[in-house]
């Protein structure tokens, strides 16, 4: 785990492509660790070959090899797998009361499209897990509801990802123009969410990703 988070600030200090000048002593405030013990670390991903360590009288510059590197793509790319799996924790929030307006214009097309009757309305969730809505979606294919016009206004389209809340199956939908910020996720769904799951603001909710 040392090492990691050592790696970690090396390659925050500017040791990826290019040889960064550290102290043992700042390292190792960083990282609430004996200078010592810095050192120690230091020595040892060497050896393994994760860095170069060059010392030039009393500077010490370190780099992180391309296995170093390769290291910590493999590692950041479990950590993604792990965390970002389809999951979003959020909790209910008021919407501004614009949702059962375009629920119903777009009615049609989530009939067609997502395959049910939409309640009009949508349950919003502020995310609270991961950072934003897109975390979540960012390996899965969204559904394109096309966009229209009706009466001389022009509808854009719409990405729907499916989820389940509760058994329940939904969608979250991303209008082409919106006014929510990314840590909101408007699901539209066939039933009335708040009365069926008994939801109110602040009510703490599971989304899970159905993959097609």
């Amino acid at each position: 785990m040392r090492k990691i988070e050592l790696l970690t600030l090396l390659a925050e200090k500017g040791a990826v492509g290019g040889r960064a000048r550290v102290t043992m002593r700042g390292l190792g405030e960083e990282l609430r660790i004996s200078p010592q013990s810095v050192m120690r670390l230091l020595d040892e991903m060497e050896a393994e070959g994760l860095i170069e360590k060059t010392v030039e009288g009393k500077r010490t510059y370190v780099e992180i090899t391309p296995e170093g590197l390769a290291f910590l793509e493999e590692l950041c790319g479990r950590v993604s797998s792990a965390l970002y799996n389809g999951t979003i924790v959020g909790e209910v929030v008021s919407g501004i009361g614009e949702g059962a307006y375009y629920v119903r214009e777009y009615a049609p097309i989530i009939r067609e499209y997502l395959g049910f009757e939409p309640y009009p309305g949508t349950l919003n969730v502020k995310v609270l897990f991961p950072r934003t809505i897109f975390d979540a979606f960012y390996n899965v294919h969204p559904v394109i509801l096309p966009g229209f016009v009706k009466d001389g206004r022009t509808f854009g389209d719409v990405r729907a990802y499916r989820v389940r809340i509760d058994g329940i199956e939904g969608a979250v939908v991303i209008p082409s123009r919106t006014i929510h910020p990314p840590k909101i996720a408007e699901v539209v769904a066939p039933v009335y969410l708040r009365e069926t799951l008994n939801l109110g603001d602040g009510s703490r909710v599971t989304l899970k990703v159905v993959r097609t």
